[in-house]
């Protein structure tokens, strides 16, 4: 036997793990933490070339592309002398009278007690075909990198040189299963460049964690995404392409058919119980290896955690109660009568864009409950709230397209909510009462971390941000689900306890945005690497601040603009736009763009509307009047987007910044010009409005409206900032915001003469823009100011603090200094370079885009379409058909 014997006058004991996953790391960091004496040594034999890994955010490994940023915990664990940890090594029998194992090479170890950690294989349903090459399953970091090679090889592949250019035929994707892990095929074979099909058996995607209202709604938001859905439909067979031999085509049960590249197999898991029950070990009816609530098995010697324990007659795919199991196990090997305390089943979609989350009796299927739902299709969100019979015990909740309420409500389950449940489910400000936690509460099922520990964290171990809060309980370092919660309370803690909460930025700064915007502004810095050579600061484990990361750097670039520091594409500055402003327009869901020239208050000319017809016309643009009171050119490639403004800006129109954290429009209505209600000029204002604040850089979108009287036709109310004419002058309102969030705007200042109106949003705007956090929209902003409205209001219009002339001045350098950004593009060389379809073949036309006729005009082509030849020429991502809804509804079901 190759274990080493205990030294002379030991008594330390042996325990061996089988299986090298999450559980079972999560079982030998759990002993390891509490075992102080030394009292065990742990060996675990994994069957897999590399330490243990984060399966929960596997799909993240197309990002990163390195196995190791997926590795758990601290890695100087499996440095521990008294952990051995055997990768590449899996176990082939158990001799439980001798109490050995036996490994892939023979060897045999002897133990005190063994842990089976083996987790579950992927689920292959019996369909003929599904081992062809091209059919793959989605559970391990070898099956990902599998994957990702076919795609990338069938795109080469793909690749046709022709004379005018290279164009490349679409790698077709299809995934079988709609749940938590078929989704996320889904969307790392559209990020692969794959076209992706999700085909359901069942009703709704997510079936068994969401109910049929939320499957629709998220069938909503994965369309959306670029991904089609098939529900309702089962697959009979899978054939080979005749000149391949690999995957070709499905077949449906309806008699159905989609040809296929490439396939992903995601229909669940099956525990791997193959070594328990060769053992001779109880299995459950199901599988698994079966375990009482001490998850010990029938052998007291032998224990089961994770995927491959059977308790209470099943198991559970979830690595929150795997971790539980962990958790049990190393405190019974130390003497303690810890039992496992039921399984927390809440999920959450990592899907990017994709928002749902679900928690206890999701489905309502308790006796007597009742359901209260909160549907806008408009919006994408649904969500639903299953409560006992008293209408105030919380049982579970359902949340798609929104799932805000998720961090604060999972922790309640199974206790009263104070108030009307209904308020929980309501936008923003629909009148939720706050939620205090008790300190049993679990904030992060992943890990068993309640509120109270967090809470301790803080005032027993002086623990001063977040950070360290993870770092000392662990919350919110598996799937990340729980952060805000935790942040929030860290947050309030920290508040109570009279320490200053940091407000950094982000880890190469730790400075807020505001503090920054100001560090900039008096320093006089002009370029981002001076920004952070200044104010910047090496995060941990880094050797420096390197280029900053995805928040820092579009922030930074912001402000600079905001301090006006000339044209966004200039030098260095061009690397950290956003998407939109990398190429001066808003990117679509096909991949086209859309052109929106300004049309300050509404006005345009008809000879402007001739010129916006004929390029519309010339280019083949679908064209739409805007809410915002212009027109909307759409399906403009990226190539063509400089001639179509050279023949705009010849004709006298400029960018409207529909694609900037900007200034949009200044909504108008027709006012005293030519309505018999109005009472002032409407128009003119908003036209001075506009093309005063137009450029102006800020935290976030800014609308502006003016309605010429109080029957308020502009809608002025949902603004920004909002003007109403009245009898003696002007009032302004502001704070007001659409989105998912809707607020109206609140009332700023009244009865302002037209010059007193300028420089009152002058100054709201100049203070927003330089005390705003990173995309605070003006509402969020308005709100947590200190002193709310009434101090901006004395700052702004009573100059309070002084500032009122330093404000004055910047608006007027922004003024003064404004230039429209497509005029300037088209001026230089340089910056028209950036414009092409593809680096490589600038001339190009993207081959990625098909379009249907529709209503006199073009749309972006579906699979289907493209399929059944009905879309011109090219080729486009799977999408589905638009879908009329209606508007938001509250419902509650006995």
């Amino acid at each position: 036997m190759s274990s080493e014997p205990p030294t002379p006058g030991s008594t330390r004991r042996h325990v061996v793990v089988v299986g090298g996953g999450m559980v079972a790391q999560r079982f030998v960091e759990a002993l390891r933490a509490r075992d102080a004496a030394g009292a065990w040594r742990v060996t675990v034999f994994a069957e897999e070339p590399r330490t243990p890994y984060d399966r929960v955010g596997l799909t993240r490994y197309f990002e990163v592309r390195d196995a190791e940023e997926l590795t758990l915990g601290d890695p100087a664990l499996w440095d521990d002398p008294l952990v051995d940890l055997r990768r590449d090594c899996a176990v082939t029998s158990i001799d439980r009278a001798a109490r050995t194992v036996t490994d892939r090479l023979g060897r045999v170890h002897a133990y005190d007690e063994l842990v089976l950690a083996t987790g579950s294989s992927a689920a292959m349903p019996p369909i003929d075909g599904n081992d062809l090459p091209g059919v793959f399953v989605y559970r391990t970091i070898d099956d990902v990198a599998a994957l990702r090679g076919w795609v990338e090889a069938k795109r080469e592949a793909g690749r046709v040189e022709t004379r005018g250019g290279v164009v490349e035929r679409p790698v077709r994707g299809a995934v079988v299963g709609g749940g938590l892990l078929g989704l996320e095929a889904a969307g790392a074979l559209r990020a692969l460049g794959a076209q992706a099909t999700v085909i359901q058996f069942g009703t709704h995607l997510m079936d068994v964690q969401i109910d049929l209202g939320g499957g629709h709604a998220l069938k909503r938001l994965i369309n959306d995404k670029g991904i089609s859905v098939r529900t309702d439909t089962a697959t009979t067979a899978i054939r080979p392409h005749r000149r391949t031999g690999h995957v070709g085509r499905m077949e449906f049960a309806d008699g159905g058919r989609l040809d296929v590249d490439v396939l992903v197999m995601a229909t669940g898991v099956r525990p791997r119980d193959e070594l328990a029950r060769a053992a001779g070990l109880e299995v459950g009816p199901r599988g698994g290896a079966a375990v009482d609530l001490a998850c010990r098995t029938a052998d007291e010697h032998v224990w089961a955690i994770g995927e491959v324990a059977c308790i209470e007659g099943r198991c559970l795919g979830l690595v929150a109660p795997g971790n539980t199991m962990a958790e049990v196990v190393a405190d019974r090997l130390l003497g303690g009568e810890a039992t496992f305390p039921g399984a927390d089943t809440a999920t959450k979609l990592k899907l990017s864009g994709v928002d749902v989350a679900s928690f206890g009796d999701a489905h309502g299927r308790t006796e007597k409950s009742v359901e209260i739902v909160w549907a806008d299709p408009l919006r994408g969100v649904y969500s639903k709230l299953v409560m006992a019979d008293d209408a105030r015990t919380l049982l579970g909740g359902v949340f798609v397209g929104d799932a805000t309420p998720y961090a604060s409500l999972r922790p309640m389950l199974g206790a009263e909510l104070p108030g009307d449940p209904s308020a929980f489910l309501l936008p923003e400000g629909g009148g939720a009462p706050a939620l205090e936690l008790p300190d049993d509460a679990n904030v992060c099922s992943c890990n068993s971390v309640s509120a109270g520990t967090i809470r301790g964290a803080v005032t027993d171990h002086a623990c001063t941000d977040v950070a360290g809060v993870k770092a000392c309980t662990r919350a919110g370092t598996t799937c990340g689900a729980c952060l805000p919660l935790v942040t929030k309370l860290t947050r309030t803690e920290l508040a109570k306890a009279g320490v200053a909460v940091s407000n950094a930025l982000c880890e190469h700064f730790d400075l807020s945005r505001a503090q920054l915007f100001d560090a900039v502004r008096v320093a006089d810095l002009h370029t981002f690497s001076e920004v952070v050579a200044r104010f910047g600061r090496v995060p941990d484990g880094a050797t420096d601040a390197g280029r900053g990361c995805d928040i820092c750097r579009p922030t930074v670039a912001s402000v600079l603009a905001s301090l006006g520091n000339g044209h966004i594409l200039a030098g260095e500055q061009a690397a950290l736009q956003d998407t939109n402003d990398h190429l001066l327009a808003n990117l679509q869901k096909d991949g086209s763009y859309s052109v929106v020239p300004r049309m300050p208050g509404g006005e345009v000319t008809p000879e402007g509307l001739i010129v916006v017809g004929q390029v519309a016309k010339d280019f083949g643009l679908y064209t739409k009047i805007t809410g915002g009171q212009r027109i909307d050119m759409f399906g403009a490639r990226a190539d063509q987007l400089p001639e179509i403004w050279r023949r705009l800006v010849d004709a006298g129109f400029e960018s409207g910044h529909a694609y900037g954290k900007s200034l949009r429009t200044v909504k108008s209505c027709v006012g005293s010009t030519w309505c018999r209600y109005g009472v002032q000029d409407s128009v003119g204002m908003a036209v001075e409005l506009e093309l005063r604040y137009r450029g102006l850089r800020s935290p976030h979108k800014l609308k502006l409206g003016v309605s010429g009287c109080a029957r308020e036709c502009a809608e002025a109310r949902g603004k920004d900032v909002g003007v109403i004419a009245t009898e003696k002058g002007w009032n302004v309102y502001v704070g007001g915001n659409g989105g998912q969030t809707p607020r109206h705007a609140q009332l700023l200042a009244e009865d302002l003469t037209s010059d007193e109106l300028v420089r009152t949003i002058d100054r709201f705007l100049m203070l927003y823009v330089r005390t705003a956090d990173r995309l605070q929209r003006t509402a969020p902003w308005v709100e947590e100011y200190e002193g709310g409205l009434e101090a901006i209001r004395r700052v702004v219009v009573e100059d309070s603090l002084g500032i009122g002339a330093d404000l004055d001045a910047a608006m007027a350098r922004h003024v003064e200094g404004y230039e429209d950004e497509w005029r300037a593009v088209l001026e230089d060389p340089e910056k028209l370079a950036r414009f092409g379809s593809f680096v490589n073949a600038p001339t190009t036309p993207d081959p990625a885009l098909a379009y249907v006729p529709e209503r006199g005009q073009k749309r972006p082509a579906t699979a289907d379409e493209v399929r059944s030849g009905l879309a011109d020429p090219g080729l486009v991502p799977a999408l589905s058909s638009p879908v009329l809804v209606a508007g938001p509804t509250l419902e509650v079901r006995a």
